[in-house]
């Protein structure tokens, strides 16, 4: 009996060397948080690289295109400057009060920083419903896609933007539910800091798109 006493002794004792062991090995590699510091601004900020790759890429096609016009209508013949100026104003205002809805955030006011994300959404909804609207009076004037390589080029980089801008109207209004659910938790601040980056990004690129495609394509 004090044999196997003895022997079911050394038994636990190895066992409980072997769990406390386990349990070092464990602590050493336990993560406090889920979701690593900063992790989601530099996934972000790569997600913008490559979208700057793309853009790259139509603005070189456009480049390219932007002079065959297959005996179809040119660019000082379609665009309408004015009509590009206003929706240019509506796309750079709203940048401006995303910047007051940062400076809400910052300030823990999240009744306000929800205000001046529901102007932001506004003036990007007018900005979308020009671009829609002048898209389809090219096409009413037969000056679709198809027509030409330079009108090809033209609905492919505008069209590809305009995308951007209705993904960004999406995330904005989840973003605004968010903030009147959860409030100015550190996620949606964070949140909100990956919006703006991306609709300052839609904004640099507006700008080489109106300088490049609009200002550039009536000159004769």
């Amino acid at each position: 009996m004090s044999n196997n006493s003895t022997l079911a002794m050394q038994a636990g004792g190895a066992m409980s060397g072997v769990k406390g062991g386990a349990d070092d090995i464990s602590a050493r590699y336990y993560v406090k948080e889920h979701h690593p510091q900063n992790g989601s601004l530099l996934g972000f900020w790569i997600y913008l690289m490559s979208d700057c790759l793309i853009f790259a890429c139509l603005f070189a096609v456009y480049a390219v295109l932007g002079r065959n016009y297959a005996g179809g209508p040119t660019g000082a013949e379609l665009f309408d400057l004015n009509l590009v100026a206003i929706n240019t104003a509506f796309l750079l205002f709203s940048s401006i009060t995303y910047g007051f809805a940062m400076i809400s955030s910052d300030a823990k006011k999240v009744n306000k920083a929800i205000m001046w994300l529901g102007v932001t959404g506004v003036l990007g909804a007018c900005f979308l419903a020009l671009e829609i609207y002048e898209f389809m009076h090219l096409i009413s004037l037969g000056a679709g896609p198809q027509r030409s390589g330079f009108l090809t080029a033209f609905f492919a980089l505008v069209g590809t933007h305009g995308l951007h801008v209705a993904f960004g109207l999406i995330w904005l209004i989840v973003l605004i539910f968010q903030l009147k659910k959860h409030g100015l938790i550190p996620e949606n601040q964070r949140r909100m800091m990956c919006l703006s980056m991306f609709w300052h990004f839609l904004d640099v690129v507006w700008i080489g798109v109106f300088t490049f495609v609009y200002l550039m394509g009536v000159l004769p």
